[in-house]
Protein backbone atom coordinates (compact mmCIF):
# COMPACT_ATOMS: atom_id res chain seq x y z
CA UNK A 1 0.00 0.00 0.00
CA UNK A 2 1.03 3.61 -0.45
CA UNK A 3 2.85 4.87 2.62
CA UNK A 4 2.52 8.32 4.18
CA UNK A 5 6.19 8.94 3.47
CA UNK A 6 5.65 8.15 -0.19
CA UNK A 7 2.78 10.63 -0.44
CA UNK A 8 4.79 13.30 1.33
CA UNK A 9 7.81 12.70 -0.92
CA UNK A 10 5.73 12.95 -4.08
CA UNK A 11 3.96 16.09 -2.85
CA UNK A 12 7.26 17.69 -1.84
CA UNK A 13 8.76 16.99 -5.25
CA UNK A 14 5.78 18.57 -7.00
CA UNK A 15 5.91 21.65 -4.75
CA UNK A 16 9.65 22.14 -5.08
CA UNK A 17 9.55 21.68 -8.83
CA UNK A 18 6.88 24.35 -9.18
CA UNK A 19 8.75 26.67 -6.79
CA UNK A 20 12.06 26.22 -8.57
CA UNK A 21 10.40 26.75 -11.93
CA UNK A 22 8.85 30.00 -10.75
CA UNK A 23 12.18 31.25 -9.37
CA UNK A 24 13.88 30.35 -12.63
CA UNK A 25 11.35 32.37 -14.61
CA UNK A 26 12.02 35.52 -12.57
CA UNK A 27 15.76 35.53 -11.89
CA UNK A 28 15.68 39.14 -10.79
CA UNK A 29 13.70 38.19 -7.69
CA UNK A 30 16.72 36.74 -5.87
CA UNK A 31 20.41 37.64 -5.31
CA UNK A 32 22.96 36.04 -7.70
CA UNK A 33 24.03 33.30 -5.26
CA UNK A 34 20.42 32.36 -4.60
CA UNK A 35 19.69 32.40 -8.32
CA UNK A 36 22.50 29.91 -8.93
CA UNK A 37 21.10 27.71 -6.17
CA UNK A 38 17.63 28.05 -7.65
CA UNK A 39 18.92 27.08 -11.10
CA UNK A 40 20.59 23.99 -9.67
CA UNK A 41 17.43 23.09 -7.75
CA UNK A 42 15.29 23.53 -10.82
CA UNK A 43 17.65 21.42 -12.96
CA UNK A 44 17.76 18.64 -10.39
CA UNK A 45 14.01 18.48 -9.91
CA UNK A 46 13.37 18.78 -13.62
CA UNK A 47 15.54 15.73 -14.28
CA UNK A 48 13.77 13.84 -11.49
CA UNK A 49 10.43 14.78 -13.01
CA UNK A 50 11.59 13.40 -16.37
CA UNK A 51 12.36 10.04 -14.76
CA UNK A 52 9.16 9.90 -12.71
CA UNK A 53 6.55 8.96 -15.38
CA UNK A 54 8.43 5.86 -16.53
CA UNK A 55 8.95 4.68 -12.95
CA UNK A 56 5.23 5.18 -12.30
CA UNK A 57 4.68 2.39 -14.86
CA UNK A 58 6.32 -0.12 -12.51
CA UNK A 59 9.69 -1.85 -12.53
CA UNK A 60 10.39 -3.66 -15.79
CA UNK A 61 12.94 -3.45 -18.60
CA UNK A 62 11.10 -0.77 -20.53
CA UNK A 63 10.52 1.57 -17.57
CA UNK A 64 14.06 1.02 -16.28
CA UNK A 65 15.53 1.77 -19.70
CA UNK A 66 13.61 5.06 -19.92
CA UNK A 67 14.45 6.13 -16.37
CA UNK A 68 18.11 5.16 -16.13
CA UNK A 69 19.38 7.83 -18.51
CA UNK A 70 17.78 10.56 -16.40
CA UNK A 71 19.02 9.02 -13.15
CA UNK A 72 22.58 9.01 -14.46
CA UNK A 73 22.36 12.73 -15.18
CA UNK A 74 20.74 13.29 -11.81
CA UNK A 75 23.53 11.48 -9.94
CA UNK A 76 26.33 12.82 -12.13
CA UNK A 77 28.15 9.47 -12.12
CA UNK A 78 29.93 7.59 -14.91
CA UNK A 79 27.28 4.88 -15.03
CA UNK A 80 23.97 3.86 -13.47
CA UNK A 81 22.17 0.52 -13.53
CA UNK A 82 18.76 -0.70 -12.37
CA UNK A 83 18.14 -4.34 -11.55
CA UNK A 84 15.26 -6.51 -10.44
CA UNK A 85 15.85 -9.20 -7.84
CA UNK A 86 17.22 -11.57 -10.46
CA UNK A 87 18.21 -9.62 -13.58
CA UNK A 88 19.93 -6.45 -14.76
CA UNK A 89 17.09 -4.46 -16.33
CA UNK A 90 18.89 -1.42 -17.78
CA UNK A 91 22.11 0.54 -17.54
CA UNK A 92 23.56 3.77 -18.87
CA UNK A 93 27.30 4.25 -19.24
CA UNK A 94 30.15 1.77 -18.80
CA UNK A 95 29.01 -0.65 -16.07
CA UNK A 96 30.96 -3.55 -14.65
CA UNK A 97 29.83 -7.08 -15.37
CA UNK A 98 29.52 -7.55 -11.60
CA UNK A 99 26.42 -5.35 -11.37
CA UNK A 100 24.07 -8.28 -10.72
CA UNK A 101 26.49 -9.75 -8.15
CA UNK A 102 26.61 -6.38 -6.39
CA UNK A 103 22.82 -6.12 -6.52
CA UNK A 104 22.28 -9.56 -5.00
CA UNK A 105 24.68 -8.78 -2.16
CA UNK A 106 22.82 -5.55 -1.52
CA UNK A 107 19.43 -7.22 -1.59
CA UNK A 108 20.65 -9.86 0.85
CA UNK A 109 21.94 -7.14 3.22
CA UNK A 110 18.79 -5.02 2.82
CA UNK A 111 20.72 -1.74 2.92
CA UNK A 112 23.15 0.37 0.87
CA UNK A 113 26.45 -1.26 0.02
CA UNK A 114 29.75 0.17 -1.21
CA UNK A 115 31.93 -1.88 -3.55
CA UNK A 116 35.45 -0.46 -4.15
CA UNK A 117 37.05 -1.43 -7.40
CA UNK A 118 39.25 -0.47 -10.32
CA UNK A 119 38.67 1.51 -12.40
CA UNK A 120 35.20 2.03 -10.92
CA UNK A 121 33.70 1.74 -7.48
CA UNK A 122 29.99 1.27 -6.94
CA UNK A 123 27.25 2.33 -4.56
CA UNK A 124 24.23 0.03 -4.64
CA UNK A 125 20.98 0.64 -2.76
CA UNK A 126 17.89 -1.57 -2.55
CA UNK A 127 14.57 -0.53 -4.08
CA UNK A 128 11.48 -1.55 -2.17
CA UNK A 129 7.70 -1.43 -2.49
CA UNK A 130 5.62 -1.62 0.67
CA UNK A 131 8.54 -3.08 2.59
CA UNK A 132 9.37 -5.71 -0.03
CA UNK A 133 12.69 -5.41 -1.89
CA UNK A 134 12.04 -5.50 -5.64
CA UNK A 135 15.36 -4.46 -7.13
CA UNK A 136 18.44 -2.28 -6.80
CA UNK A 137 19.86 1.02 -8.03
CA UNK A 138 23.62 1.03 -8.68
CA UNK A 139 25.84 4.04 -9.37
CA UNK A 140 29.41 3.63 -10.65
CA UNK A 141 32.15 6.26 -10.46
CA UNK A 142 35.93 6.67 -10.09
CA UNK A 143 35.61 8.01 -6.57
CA UNK A 144 33.06 6.66 -4.11
CA UNK A 145 32.68 9.36 -1.47
CA UNK A 146 30.44 9.64 1.55
CA UNK A 147 28.50 12.35 -0.31
CA UNK A 148 27.89 9.97 -3.22
CA UNK A 149 26.62 7.27 -0.86
CA UNK A 150 24.16 9.72 0.70
CA UNK A 151 23.04 10.96 -2.70
CA UNK A 152 22.47 7.50 -4.18
CA UNK A 153 20.63 6.45 -1.01
CA UNK A 154 18.24 9.41 -1.24
CA UNK A 155 17.67 8.92 -4.96
CA UNK A 156 16.98 5.24 -4.26
CA UNK A 157 14.35 6.25 -1.72
CA UNK A 158 12.74 8.53 -4.28
CA UNK A 159 12.74 5.77 -6.90
CA UNK A 160 11.15 3.42 -4.35
CA UNK A 161 8.48 6.06 -3.73
CA UNK A 162 7.66 6.22 -7.45
CA UNK A 163 7.47 2.43 -7.60
CA UNK A 164 5.06 2.44 -4.65
CA UNK A 165 2.87 4.91 -6.52
CA UNK A 166 2.99 2.54 -9.51
CA UNK A 167 1.87 -0.33 -7.29
CA UNK A 168 -0.96 1.82 -5.95
CA UNK A 169 -2.11 2.52 -9.51
CA UNK A 170 -1.91 -1.17 -10.34
CA UNK A 171 -3.89 -2.04 -7.20
CA UNK A 172 -6.59 0.43 -8.16
CA UNK A 173 -6.79 -1.08 -11.64
CA UNK A 174 -7.07 -4.58 -10.22
CA UNK A 175 -9.79 -3.42 -7.82
CA UNK A 176 -11.79 -1.84 -10.65
CA UNK A 177 -11.39 -4.95 -12.79
CA UNK A 178 -12.65 -7.08 -9.90
CA UNK A 179 -15.61 -4.73 -9.48
CA UNK A 180 -16.44 -5.06 -13.16
CA UNK A 181 -16.41 -8.85 -12.88
CA UNK A 182 -18.63 -8.63 -9.81
CA UNK A 183 -20.89 -6.18 -11.64
CA UNK A 184 -21.62 -8.70 -14.36
CA UNK A 185 -22.34 -11.34 -11.74
CA UNK A 186 -24.89 -9.04 -10.09
CA UNK A 187 -27.28 -8.80 -13.05
CA UNK A 188 -30.57 -9.44 -11.29
CA UNK A 189 -31.46 -13.15 -11.54
CA UNK A 190 -35.09 -12.10 -11.03
CA UNK A 191 -34.95 -10.06 -14.23
CA UNK A 192 -33.47 -13.01 -16.16
CA UNK A 193 -36.13 -15.35 -14.78
CA UNK A 194 -38.98 -12.89 -15.46
CA UNK A 195 -37.73 -12.12 -18.97
CA UNK A 196 -37.50 -15.78 -19.92
CA UNK A 197 -40.90 -16.49 -18.36
CA UNK A 198 -42.44 -13.62 -20.34
CA UNK A 199 -40.89 -14.87 -23.57
CA UNK A 200 -42.15 -18.38 -22.86
CA UNK A 201 -45.69 -17.04 -22.40
CA UNK A 202 -45.68 -15.78 -26.01
CA UNK A 203 -44.31 -18.98 -27.56
CA UNK A 204 -47.77 -20.41 -28.30
CA UNK A 205 -49.94 -17.30 -28.41
CA UNK A 206 -47.61 -15.09 -30.47
CA UNK A 207 -44.53 -16.97 -31.76
CA UNK A 208 -43.30 -14.00 -33.78
CA UNK A 209 -43.32 -11.77 -30.70
CA UNK A 210 -41.53 -14.49 -28.74
CA UNK A 211 -38.76 -14.63 -31.37
CA UNK A 212 -38.35 -10.85 -31.32
CA UNK A 213 -38.18 -10.76 -27.53
CA UNK A 214 -35.70 -13.61 -27.50
CA UNK A 215 -33.43 -11.63 -29.83
CA UNK A 216 -33.81 -8.58 -27.58
CA UNK A 217 -32.88 -10.70 -24.56
CA UNK A 218 -29.86 -12.09 -26.44
CA UNK A 219 -28.71 -8.55 -27.32
CA UNK A 220 -29.09 -7.41 -23.73
CA UNK A 221 -27.25 -10.44 -22.35
CA UNK A 222 -24.45 -10.14 -24.90
CA UNK A 223 -23.85 -6.54 -23.88
CA UNK A 224 -24.37 -6.87 -20.12
CA UNK A 225 -22.60 -10.16 -19.53
CA UNK A 226 -19.89 -10.39 -22.17
CA UNK A 227 -18.48 -6.91 -22.62
CA UNK A 228 -14.77 -6.80 -21.75
CA UNK A 229 -14.13 -3.08 -21.24
CA UNK A 230 -14.74 -0.68 -18.35
CA UNK A 231 -16.07 2.05 -20.63
CA UNK A 232 -18.59 2.15 -23.42
CA UNK A 233 -20.30 4.90 -25.38
CA UNK A 234 -23.50 6.53 -24.25
CA UNK A 235 -25.09 5.27 -27.48
CA UNK A 236 -24.31 1.65 -26.59
CA UNK A 237 -25.45 2.13 -23.00
CA UNK A 238 -28.77 3.54 -24.21
CA UNK A 239 -29.19 0.60 -26.61
CA UNK A 240 -28.83 -1.70 -23.61
CA UNK A 241 -31.45 0.34 -21.74
CA UNK A 242 -33.77 0.16 -24.74
CA UNK A 243 -33.54 -3.66 -24.85
CA UNK A 244 -34.16 -3.81 -21.12
CA UNK A 245 -37.23 -1.58 -21.39
CA UNK A 246 -38.65 -3.61 -24.28
CA UNK A 247 -38.40 -6.78 -22.19
CA UNK A 248 -39.96 -5.13 -19.14
CA UNK A 249 -42.74 -3.66 -21.28
CA UNK A 250 -43.50 -7.14 -22.58
CA UNK A 251 -43.81 -8.27 -18.98
CA UNK A 252 -45.94 -5.40 -17.63
CA UNK A 253 -47.82 -4.44 -20.79
CA UNK A 254 -49.49 -1.03 -20.82
CA UNK A 255 -48.99 -0.68 -17.08
CA UNK A 256 -45.40 0.41 -17.80
CA UNK A 257 -44.94 3.64 -19.73
CA UNK A 258 -41.55 5.04 -20.59
CA UNK A 259 -39.92 7.75 -22.66
CA UNK A 260 -36.29 8.38 -23.62
CA UNK A 261 -35.08 11.83 -24.72
CA UNK A 262 -31.47 12.13 -25.86
CA UNK A 263 -29.44 14.99 -27.31
CA UNK A 264 -27.77 13.40 -30.37
CA UNK A 265 -24.47 15.22 -29.83
CA UNK A 266 -23.75 13.33 -26.60
CA UNK A 267 -24.18 9.82 -28.04
CA UNK A 268 -20.40 9.30 -28.60
CA UNK A 269 -19.54 10.37 -25.02
CA UNK A 270 -17.64 7.61 -23.11
CA UNK A 271 -19.44 6.46 -19.97
CA UNK A 272 -18.79 3.73 -17.37
CA UNK A 273 -20.16 0.36 -18.42
CA UNK A 274 -23.66 -0.38 -17.05
CA UNK A 275 -24.14 3.02 -15.42
CA UNK A 276 -27.71 3.59 -16.72
CA UNK A 277 -29.49 0.22 -16.72
CA UNK A 278 -29.35 -0.12 -12.91
CA UNK A 279 -30.96 3.33 -12.58
CA UNK A 280 -33.77 2.35 -14.95
CA UNK A 281 -34.24 -0.97 -13.14
CA UNK A 282 -34.49 0.89 -9.83
CA UNK A 283 -37.01 3.35 -11.32
CA UNK A 284 -39.25 0.52 -12.54
CA UNK A 285 -38.95 -1.35 -9.26
CA UNK A 286 -39.90 1.65 -7.12
CA UNK A 287 -42.02 3.54 -9.63
CA UNK A 288 -44.57 0.79 -10.07
CA UNK A 289 -44.90 0.18 -6.34
CA UNK A 290 -47.99 1.66 -4.69
CA UNK A 291 -49.55 2.90 -7.93
CA UNK A 292 -51.76 -0.07 -8.64
CA UNK A 293 -48.87 -1.82 -10.36
CA UNK A 294 -48.46 0.86 -13.04
CA UNK A 295 -46.05 3.70 -13.57
CA UNK A 296 -43.98 5.85 -15.91
CA UNK A 297 -40.20 6.07 -16.31
CA UNK A 298 -38.51 8.99 -18.07
CA UNK A 299 -34.87 9.00 -19.20
CA UNK A 300 -33.44 12.36 -20.27
CA UNK A 301 -29.89 12.94 -21.54
CA UNK A 302 -28.87 16.55 -22.13
CA UNK A 303 -25.79 18.25 -23.54
CA UNK A 304 -24.32 20.53 -20.86
CA UNK A 305 -21.17 21.88 -22.50
CA UNK A 306 -18.21 19.92 -21.08
CA UNK A 307 -20.56 17.36 -19.52
CA UNK A 308 -23.49 15.13 -20.34
CA UNK A 309 -26.31 15.37 -17.79
CA UNK A 310 -28.48 12.30 -17.33
CA UNK A 311 -31.64 11.87 -15.29
CA UNK A 312 -33.84 8.83 -14.68
CA UNK A 313 -37.21 9.69 -13.15
CA UNK A 314 -40.27 7.73 -12.06
CA UNK A 315 -43.72 8.86 -10.91
CA UNK A 316 -43.97 6.39 -8.05
CA UNK A 317 -44.70 7.06 -4.40
CA UNK A 318 -41.18 8.27 -3.71
CA UNK A 319 -39.38 7.69 -0.44
CA UNK A 320 -38.01 9.43 2.60
CA UNK A 321 -34.74 11.23 1.64
CA UNK A 322 -33.00 9.45 4.52
CA UNK A 323 -33.96 6.12 2.96
CA UNK A 324 -32.44 7.25 -0.34
CA UNK A 325 -29.22 8.17 1.48
CA UNK A 326 -29.04 4.70 3.00
CA UNK A 327 -29.49 3.16 -0.46
CA UNK A 328 -26.36 4.96 -1.64
CA UNK A 329 -24.43 4.02 1.48
CA UNK A 330 -25.25 0.30 1.41
CA UNK A 331 -22.67 -2.31 0.51
CA UNK A 332 -22.77 -2.68 -3.31
CA UNK A 333 -21.74 -6.34 -2.98
CA UNK A 334 -24.51 -7.25 -0.52
CA UNK A 335 -26.19 -10.43 -1.64
CA UNK A 336 -29.56 -9.84 -3.22
CA UNK A 337 -29.00 -6.12 -3.81
CA UNK A 338 -28.59 -6.50 -7.58
CA UNK A 339 -26.33 -3.91 -9.17
CA UNK A 340 -28.11 -1.11 -7.34
CA UNK A 341 -27.61 2.61 -6.99
CA UNK A 342 -24.75 2.18 -4.52
CA UNK A 343 -22.61 0.36 -7.09
CA UNK A 344 -23.11 3.04 -9.75
CA UNK A 345 -22.51 5.83 -7.22
CA UNK A 346 -19.28 4.21 -6.01
CA UNK A 347 -17.91 3.69 -9.51
CA UNK A 348 -18.74 7.25 -10.61
CA UNK A 349 -16.88 8.65 -7.60
CA UNK A 350 -13.89 6.37 -8.12
CA UNK A 351 -13.57 7.27 -11.79
CA UNK A 352 -14.38 10.99 -11.84
CA UNK A 353 -14.12 12.16 -8.22
CA UNK A 354 -16.51 12.69 -5.33
CA UNK A 355 -18.28 15.53 -7.12
CA UNK A 356 -19.67 13.07 -9.68
CA UNK A 357 -21.65 10.77 -7.42
CA UNK A 358 -25.36 10.19 -7.93
CA UNK A 359 -27.85 12.81 -6.79
CA UNK A 360 -31.21 11.44 -5.66
CA UNK A 361 -34.19 13.80 -5.50
CA UNK A 362 -37.21 12.26 -3.79
CA UNK A 363 -39.92 12.75 -1.21
CA UNK A 364 -42.92 10.75 -0.04
CA UNK A 365 -45.65 10.98 -2.70
CA UNK A 366 -43.42 12.86 -5.16
CA UNK A 367 -41.67 10.16 -7.19
CA UNK A 368 -37.89 9.82 -7.51
CA UNK A 369 -35.34 11.37 -9.84
CA UNK A 370 -31.72 10.15 -10.01
CA UNK A 371 -29.22 12.46 -11.69
CA UNK A 372 -25.63 11.92 -12.77
CA UNK A 373 -23.05 13.95 -14.66
CA UNK A 374 -20.42 12.56 -17.01
CA UNK A 375 -17.44 14.62 -18.26
CA UNK A 376 -17.30 14.38 -22.03
CA UNK A 377 -13.54 14.11 -22.45
CA UNK A 378 -12.36 12.50 -19.23
CA UNK A 379 -11.79 8.76 -19.31
CA UNK A 380 -10.07 7.03 -16.44
CA UNK A 381 -6.61 5.70 -17.18
CA UNK A 382 -7.28 2.75 -14.87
Amino acid sequence: MLTTACVALSSLLTFLLGFAFARALWPGSAPPDERRTDDATFTTLHIAAMAGPSLRAGLDRDSARKAVRHLRILLGTQAVAITSTDAALAWEGPCTDDVLTYARATLAAGRAQVFPGEPQGAVVVPLSVDGTVVGALAAFDDEVSAALVRTVTEVGRWVSGQLELAELDASRRRALEAEMRALRAQISPHFVYNALTTIASFVRTDPRRARELLLDFADFSRYALCRAHDFTTLADELTCVDRYLVLERARFGDKLRFSVQVAPEVLPVPVPFLCLQPLVENAIKHGMRGRGGSGEVRVVVRDAGPEAHISVEDDGTGMDPECARRMLDENPAREGSGIGLANVDLRMRQIYGDGYGLVVETALGAGTKVRLRVPKNQVSSL
